[in-house]
């Protein structure tokens, strides 16, 4: 079977092009993936690329990148025009669908140019939901009020004068304009590949045509291999959160939640990473809480490795996820598979990956008193939080099983090739 994918990342090819994003949170699922399936699929991978760069074979994958342009001209129109693709690249990837002339082309996600191919070819063509612009964008402003959107980061850099400093406004803005064509794309789609109740009732909605195919995600390696054993004590408690510079996904509900947790005398440790002292969304929380603001206890880290997270994870004592809105968040999903006691707003798909009140604790998403109201819970009862950790671990385990996962997407590429058949489109 001939598949190729439209990926948002080179996945494996990462090792090849010798990109360190692999081993953080960007991509790795699609590098382990990609990894897990190759020698059962003749796979060929299309992913954009800054640099031109030729097409090339790493390990059992044929890989082509798609030369996105870095010229001065073409960054100023992404940074202050929002620009956004659509079919900018359409030639290029039917040149690409041509040549491999595949059985069936799987779409990793819906926030990239690559839907526009689909009122375009007869190929079966089955995609893959891992976020949603439409609904994110409608949930951008859930944290913060807009009027901090225009604040910038202030440090002034040669790139900052070419090509303008870094605001949210900008992201917001591209964000709305992605949102509209994956609106308007989405309405062809035949075929969908999820993970949660989120994003099966909203595909209902905008993709109204389409199959739905369940599709869990691989994890990276490491995180099958690690396991948490961490014991709770009456001295301080340390709690891990993975985030990002980012507007919505929930900062500043962490911020209010250590603040309430120091205003009890509680000795907290807050580690959180994908964030630093540096970063806009630090200045932004700092300007909107004002002395809210945590005067202690709050670790930022920064970006962090795949080794350097896990042995940060095995050190804490609870896993917290504040989003406003996510699918199936990856970095839920890690920490339940090391099996930490965790807790998470109820936010998109969340309730699909933790059971709440059986593998861990699920609150209203912007809420700072029920998450800390849900840590003092969780620490008030060690064993239970053990116990439900225990089980979130046997739940994750099942649902990132990488035999299961490679077994369930086969079956979808050959239902998906043998029901367009059917129907005489090829």
């Amino acid at each position: 079977m001939k598949v190729l994918w439209f990926s948002n990342t080179p996945a494996l090819g990462s090792e090849y092009l010798n990109i360190n994003s692999v081993l953080k949170s960007t991509g790795g699922w699609m590098y382990a993936l990609n990894k897990a399936i190759q020698g059962n699929v003749n796979l060929s991978v299309v992913f954009h690329h800054p640099y031109t760069i030729s097409n090339f074979t790493h390990e059992k994958t044929d890989y082509y990148p798609i030369y996105t342009g870095n010229s001065i001209i073409h960054n100023l129109k992404k940074r202050f025009l929002s620009k956004v693709y659509d079919q900018d690249f359409l030639d290029d990837y039917f040149k690409i669908i041509e040549h491999v002339k595949p059985d069936v082309i799987h779409i990793h996600g819906t926030e990239n140019s690559f839907l526009c191919i689909l009122e375009k070819t007869k190929i079966p063509i089955v995609i893959s939901i891992q976020g949603n612009l439409k609904v994110y964008h409608y949930k951008f402003l859930s944290g913060f009020h807009g009027k901090y959107l225009k604040i910038n980061n202030s440090q002034i850099t040669l790139k900052s004068i070419l090509f303008g400093r870094h605001t949210f406004y900008k992201s917001y803005a591209k964000m709305g304009k992605m949102a509209d064509i994956e609106e308007r794309r989405l309405k062809f789609s035949k075929n969908i590949i999820g993970r949660t109740d989120w994003d099966k009732r909203i595909t209902r909605i905008l993709a109204p045509d389409s199959r739905y195919f369940q599709g869990n995600e691989l994890l990276r390696s490491g995180f099958y291999e690690k396991q948490w054993n961490n014991e709770f004590t009456t001295g301080k408690i340390v709690l891990f959160t993975t985030s990002g510079d980012t507007y919505y996904k929930g900062f500043e509900t962490i911020c209010q939640a250590l603040t309430l947790l120091n205003e009890l005398g509680l000795a907290v440790e807050w580690r959180v990473a994908g964030i630093s002292e540096s970063s806009l969304i630090t200045k932004i929380t700092k300007k909107h809480l004002g002395k809210i603001y945590p005067i202690k206890g709050l670790v930022l880290l920064g970006s962090l490795d795949e080794r350097e997270l896990i042995n940060n994870l095995q050190q804490s004592h609870l896993y917290i996820m504040a989003s406003h809105i996510e699918n199936s968040p990856n970095n839920l999903c890690e920490a339940m598979i090391l099996g930490m006691p965790c807790v998470a707003t109820f936010a998109g798909g969340t309730s699909s990956m933790l059971k709440d009140g059986e593998e861990g604790i699920l609150i209203q998403d912007g809420d700072p008193w029920a998450m800390a109201g849900s840590i003092l819970e969780m620490r008030g009862s060690s064993e239970a939080a053990v116990s439900m950790g225990i089980k979130a671990r046997l739940s994750a385990l099942k649902r990132h099983c990488k035999d299961d996962i490679v077994s369930q997407l086969l079956d979808t590429y050959q239902i998906v090739i043998k029901q367009q058949s059917y129907d005489g489109f090829v």
